[in-house]
């Protein structure tokens, strides 16, 4: 698998995103300000990838400062940690990851600065490890849920270019596939910034998944021909009562999922799940520029598809309610909605919450048809 991002020799490696499928090219990040860089044009993205992104720029920015003490190098670190926390405000991770840092250093504050430095660099890579570790597991949660035959909806990208590795919404794709299940997925091309055509394509054909991509607003109607079995997608922040936000999009294939019957899977890393938020209604959404939306990015240069001077609303995330989802696919398990907030108390018993493929009713789901579709344009 290609990684989204490294630390190799005192600089950030990022793959840049928004060339992919048509080019494979590396940035080297040499300070923090770059790093910031590539979280908002999307060099790098999902929710995982930012927040190690976030904690490997602050070690970055760590490495130039001059301090002659604790509370000076901390005070110096502040404009690092102001900048990575405003590139994208939806997406927990990285604020995860900033008071991660921020306790990790706080533990060591009597340690020497040029100490520290290296220290922030080590946890930065931990981070990562960590991330690879927690998605495998989220992969050997979720593939129970698979079964042999099944067709799979996925939307946007939460592969492993979305996080450190291996994937959150792919991790149960790809151990289902390391199982010998067989199966296929759908991948929305997800619309403004074709994500799912660009992204996720392009990561399951690397690993000879059988994949086919379709657009948008065909979701709907292959459900009602009964060519979905489930959908896995991702998210940049869940909050506590289990409302989910994803991918602009999401919220409408939850809903149609509820009206066809079909289990809807969210994966989530515990680093993703907000506890400190009751609801979505407490999420922050993003707004992105117009370009997005007037422009289609190919081979070469963007190309204009809508009128000049047109009024854009680019909203890049979406809210699920939910009483939309199936259950939430985490390291620890698998969990309803309403038991995510049991999570993090100390006493809570996870077998007994933790819930397996024989709990997801089957909703009297009507055996499938074959429907004949013309290839030719209308």
């Amino acid at each position: 698998m290609v990684k989204a991002i490294e630390w190799i020799d005192g600089k950030v490696i990022m793959l840049d995103q928004s060339k992919l499928p048509f080019e494979v090219t590396f940035i080297e990040c040499t300070d923090y300000r770059k790093v910031a860089e590539g979280i908002k044009k999307l060099w790098i993205r999902g929710a995982p990838a930012i927040g190690i992104a976030a904690a490997m720029g602050t070690a970055l920015g760590a490495q130039d400062i001059k301090a002659g003490n604790f509370n000076e190098f901390m005070e110096a670190l502040e404009p690092t940690f102001n900048e990575l926390l405003s590139t994208r405000p939806t997406g927990v991770n990285i604020r995860w990851a900033m008071e991660r840092v921020r306790s990790f250093l706080m533990r060591r504050r009597d340690e020497p600065v040029d100490r520290l430095k290296k220290l922030l660099i080590e946890e930065a890579k931990r981070i990562l490890e960590e991330d690879i570790e927690v998605n495998k597991a989220i992969g050997r949660w979720g593939a129970e849920f698979i079964k042999d035959g099944d067709t799979i909806l996925t939307h946007c990208n939460a592969g492993s270019l979305a996080t450190g590795g291996y994937g959150t919404a792919t991790a149960p794709i790809f151990a289902a596939k390391e199982q010998g299940k067989r199966f296929e997925v759908f991948v929305d091309e997800t619309r403004p910034v074709l994500q799912g055509a660009r992204l996720t394509t392009w990561e399951l054909m690397q690993e000879g998944i059988p994949v086919t991509l379709i657009v948008d607003n065909a979701a709907g109607t292959l459900m009602k021909m009964r060519k979905i079995d489930l959908i896995i997608v991702g998210t940049d922040r869940t909050a506590r009562n289990g409302d989910v936000a994803n991918k602009i999009g999401t919220y409408t294939l939850a809903v149609l999922c509820k009206e066809h019957k079909i289990p809807f899977y969210v994966a989530a890393p515990l680093s993703s799940i907000d506890f400190s938020i009751a609801s979505g209604e407490g999420i922050p959404i993003e707004e992105r520029g117009p370009e997005e939306v007037t422009h289609i990015s190919g081979r070469g240069d963007s190309i204009q598809i809508a009128p000049d001077g047109v009024r854009v609303r680019n909203i890049a995330f979406d809210i699920t309610p939910h009483r939309y989802v199936t259950a939430i696919i985490t390291e620890k398990g698998v969990f309803r909605p309403r038991d995510l907030k049991k999570l993090i108390r100390d006493d809570v018993n996870l077998e007994k919450l933790r819930i397996r493929p024989a709990a997801i009713l089957s909703c009297n789901r009507e055996p499938r048809r074959s429907y004949k579709t013309s290839s030719r344009g209308r």
